[in-house]
Formats: structure tokens, sequence, C-alpha cells
């Protein structure tokens, strides 16, 4: 061999070897801007602050419209190309390599509950655009366009998200919010355009994916001391008002053996619920979270009673197989004390919402380049990707909530919880960009 081949030899062996160990070598993930992060998050929280601590950001109010038109200042601080689609939707988009591809949707809400916390929704909307910010920053570009969004009013029934996908019934427009302003109102109030409400709306194949940060709401990750939820789902949630009838009559007169006391046998049957969904394994709930009785009066025993029955899982033939045994009980426990039980649906009844199998992969990858700890758990609460899953894949990332605690003032999710979640959302995005969904 002469020196001509012998170099040519040795280089072409030394590339492949170099190009072999750097794939080996663990890739540096990219990090956002921690410190900007946590100081517009704690500029946000200003917009409606109360004196426990907290945020009472109901959407419609004049705290929201603030509290929106400054994250669209910080969008344009970021580069994002920003406007509001007629359901009053906030979009900061900035374009990719290829804009003929749908866009990835991140993002999450910014409306609070009444006398609610710093945390809910604001955690997935600061994290959002911190995401496209640092993108900006480091001159990364993706090849989908990226769009961060702010959906309105996601505590009133996730009113922005149901506008995007066009599942909300024109009725509900008309009928009260939380604000005392109709929903058709307060779209108006924050600059969208109730009488074009279809151009808002986005079909199966305008989205590439859906990516949302949030809260836990729950005390699972604290207690299991893990960083990150890979979200599965987003559970059915079905409600039915139970009515129990026995018979009015006078408190002091009427013998305990000769009673038809329909709130002892709503007791029972409260007891039964909690019996009857603890029976199996799962992560399934059910609760009876309201309860009145008739006539109400001390000295009568109540002649009827009506409570409310509500029951989650991520499996809705679990939920209804769970019911049904709920139903027989409910009649075992009529015809022991004499009362009647009617059950009824309600209206509520949402299907559940899986998150894509490919993207807890990558939120998961996402979670071990940055060495952090994570498990796969449903959501027991509601959010916007639940309506997003009806047109795109999508994808959730948990947080831990201290304490449990959510929709309140002491709600708490400490700052490096906060940059953890971030971080994995930033590289999920660009693991979903690589990726053909």
């Amino acid at each position: 061999m002469n020196r001509r081949d012998f170099t040519t030899t040795m280089g072409a062996a030394l590339g492949a070897w170099s190009l072999t160990r750097s794939r080996d070598l663990p890739r540096e993930p990219i990090r956002v801007d921690a410190e900007r992060l946590l100081r517009h998050f704690d500029a946000l929280s200003a917009f409606g602050a109360t004196p426990a601590g907290g945020v009472s950001r109901v959407a419609y109010t004049e705290a929201d419209r603030q509290g929106r038109e400054f994250v669209m200042g910080l969008m344009r601080q970021a580069g994002l190309r920003v406007r509001m689609d007629a359901a009053g939707n906030i979009l900061g988009r900035r374009s990719g390599t290829q804009n003929d591809l749908p866009p990835l949707l991140v993002g999450s809400h910014i409306d609070s509950v009444p006398d609610g916390g710093r945390y809910d929704g604001n955690v997935g909307s600061m994290g959002a655009l911190e995401a496209a910010w640092t993108l900006g920053d480091r001159e990364i570009q993706t090849r989908h366009p990226i769009e961060v969004v702010v959906f309105q009013n996601e505590e009133g029934g996730l009113i922005g998200s149901s506008l995007m996908v066009g599942t909300l019934r024109a009725s509900v427009l008309d009928q009260p919010s939380q604000s005392g302003k109709t929903f058709r109102e307060g779209t108006a109030f924050i600059g969208g355009n109730p009488d074009d409400l279809a151009t808002a709306v986005r079909r199966s194949g305008d989205v590439a994916a859906y990516l949302e940060l949030h809260i836990e709401q729950g005390g699972l990750l604290e207690a299991a001391n893990l960083d990150v939820g890979v979200v599965e789902g987003i559970v059915s949630i079905r409600w039915w008002n139970v009515t129990i009838d026995g018979f009015a009559n006078h408190a002091g007169t009427t013998p305990m053996g000769q009673r038809r006391d329909a709130l002892l046998a709503a007791a029972a049957f409260i007891e039964a619920v909690n019996r009857i969904i603890r029976s199996v394994p799962g992560r399934q709930v059910g609760t009876v979270g309201q309860i009145r009785a008739h006539p109400g009066a001390p000295n009568v025993i109540p002649g009827q009673v009506v409570v409310s029955l509500e029951i989650r899982d991520l499996d809705a033939a679990k939920i209804e197989r769970l019911f049904r045994e709920i139903e027989t009980e409910a009649h075992r426990i009529g015809t022991a004390s004499g009362t009647t039980f009617t059950i009824t649906d309600t209206e509520i009844d949402t299907p559940p919402a899986p998150t894509d199998v490919r993207i807890r992969g990558m939120v998961e990858e996402a979670s071990d380049e940055l060495g952090l700890t994570h498990q796969r758990m449903p959501s027991g609460a509601g959010h916007d990707a639940q309506s997003l899953a009806l047109i795109a894949p999508v994808g959730m990332i948990f947080v831990p909530s201290v304490g449990g605690i959510s929709h309140s003032p002491r709600e708490y999710t400490k700052p490096e919880d906060l940059v953890n979640g971030a971080n994995v959302l930033l590289g999920t995005l660009l693991a979903v960009d690589r990726a053909e969904l």
C-alpha cells in the first residue's frame, strides 16, 4: 500500500470512527432562559393579583383583558407574528423552513377561577412562549411553523379551544359566564368577533400536533418525589342526577321502624359509591358532590333527596361497568329502605381524550436527556388539549403541585419545577418537529 492509499484509508476509517463516536456521545439538550421565564411569569401574576397571593383573573374581566395585552406584547418582543382569531384566542406565529406544513401548536390559557392561584394555565402559556423565544435566541429553525396559543376562557368550559375545533354549541354563546357577560359579549370584549366564528375553526390536518405544559393539580408527583408527569390522556367525565323518593312525615311521632327516610337511603348510596369505585384497581374516581334534602326542616323526615353522581376514568367502558354496579346497589338500597331511586343522565358526558403514544415517548426522552424523573399518569381535570385531541395528536406534560393544591390562592409550583417543565416542553417540541406524525 502506498502512502496515498494508506492516508486515504486511514482518513476514511478515522472519519467513520469519529462519526460513530459523535453519535454515541450524549447530546446536550437545549435549555430555556430560566431567569427570563420566571420574570415574565411573575409579571403576568400581577394582573388580577389578590391579597392572599393568588390571582382572580376571570375570563372577560378587565384583569383578563389586561393580562392578554401583556402576553401579546411579550410575543412581539419574542419576534412572533401576533394575531387574534375570531374566537378570541391569541396566536403568536414563528415561521418554519417548510411553511406549507401545518403548524405545531403549543400553549395553554391565562384566565383563572375566582380567587384562584397563579399557576394553573399560566405555567403552560409562559412555558410555551419561552420555548419559542429560546428558539429565536439560538436561531434554531424548525421545519413546521410554530404557533404559541393562549386560549380564551378555559375555566368557563374550554370555550376558546372548543370554538377552535368547532364543537361549542351556538346556544352556549348567549349563556352568562362567570364575569356576568354572556360568552358572546365576553368574546367581543377581549377582541374576538363572535359574528365570524367560522373563520377560527380548524379541521383535522390543519394542526400537526398540540403540546401543553400544566401543573398537575394533584399530589401524585410530589408524593412520589418525581419531576415530570407524562400524561396518558384526559379522563372521561360522566355525571348523573339521582332522585331518592321516600315519605315526608313528622320527626317526633313517626317510629324509627316505620320511616321511609330518603336522606338515610342517600347516606347508604353515598357509601356504596365510595365502596364500589374502590373495589377495582385503577385510578378511577367517583364523587357525590351535591345533596339537596326536601322539605329541609329539622322536624320533618326527608321525603325526597336529590344527589349528584360523577365518575371519571380514562376507560369509558370501565365507567359504564362501575355505573351499572352502582345502579344495581341503589335499587337494592331502595328496596331495603322503602324508597325509590331514579337515576337520570345529564349532558355532562365527555369522552376520554388519550394523548398520542408517540408523543408520550418523546416527553419521556426529553425528560431523560435532562436527567429528570418521570411517570405516566392520567389527567383527572379537563384541559384545552381535550378539545385539540379531536383534530390532532396531542401531548401533555405535568409538573408537581405542592400539596396537590389547585384553584386556590395557596396553589404553588416550585420555580425549578416550572423551569424543568419548560425545558421538557422545548425538547418535546423539537422532537415532534423532527418526527412524521
